[in-house]
Order: structure tokens, then sequence, then C-alpha cells
């Protein structure tokens, strides 16, 4: 068995858009605390309650991020990063979605498989798909207050 790190929140994950850092640190700390629990012991039930956990944050963040993205016309703008964005919003979204739908059909997933899936999707997207996206909000103007 795989021991997984815990994800250590440092400034390399800093956006610099402080609704995102705090989403992000919610989604880093689902998945550790998922990490805690799997790794006692791993049912359905549970593989089930974590991934629609995560699921439901993770549309409730997407949704912030793809609001800002309009805010700041993101996609007229930087079409390319804006499409790339998205693509990565909906492709996580339906990964865990067929994911559910193998536990419902008796498909388990083990431990290591879900946790590196989790783990390595939230760190590749936060540091360079998410910070890239902070990165022109910082120089398009945003402000926490607007």
């Amino acid at each position: 068995m795989i021991d997984h790190e815990p994800i250590v929140w440092n400034d390399s994950f800093i956006t610099g858009i402080e609704r995102i850092d705090e989403q992000h640190k919610v989604l880093v700390n689902t998945l550790n605390e998922a990490n805690t629990r799997l790794a006692a012991r791993v049912t359905r039930d549970l593989l089930e309650q974590i991934t629609r956990d995560l699921l439901s944050y993770a549309i409730y963040h997407f949704e912030t991020e793809e609001t800002l993205m309009k805010e700041y016309n993101y996609a007229g703008l930087s079409a390319a990063d804006d499409e790339k964005h998205h693509r990565e919003h909906r492709a996580f979204s339906q990964q865990v979605v067929a994911l559910r739908e193998n536990l419902r059909n008796g498909h388990l997933v083990t431990r290591e498989e879900l946790l590196s899936f989790l783990n390595n999707w939230l760190v590749n997207h936060i540091l360079f798909t998410d910070k890239r996206f902070g990165e022109f909000l910082n120089s398009h103007g945003y402000s926490a207050q607007g």
C-alpha cells in the first residue's frame, strides 16, 4: 500500500485571490481528511460519501471561478486559457461522476487510486491553471471588494 502524505498548504498554492485560496484550502483539507479516514478502512459507503462531498464542494468552487471568469471577460481576453480551465473543470467532474457510478455498480476503487487521482489533479490544477487565472485577475484590476 502506498502511503499518501497529506498535502501541505504552502505559498506556492496562493493565487492572490483570497476567495479562491480559501476554497482551495477547504479542498486540500477535505482530501487530507479523506486520506485519514480511508487509512483506517475502505468501504463502498465511505468512498461514495467522500466522492459525493468532494464533488459537491468542487462544483461550488468551480462556479466561483467561472463567475469571476465571466465578470472579468477571461474568454475574451485569454480565450485559450479560459477554454482549458473550463475543460479541466468538466473533465474532473466527469471523472468523479464515473467513479461514483462504478462504485454504485459494485466496482471498488482502491484508496491509492482514488487519492492519487484526487491529490494529483488538485495540486496540478492549482499550481498551473488556477495560478494563471489568479495572475490574470490581479493584472486586470481584481479587488476583493469589487
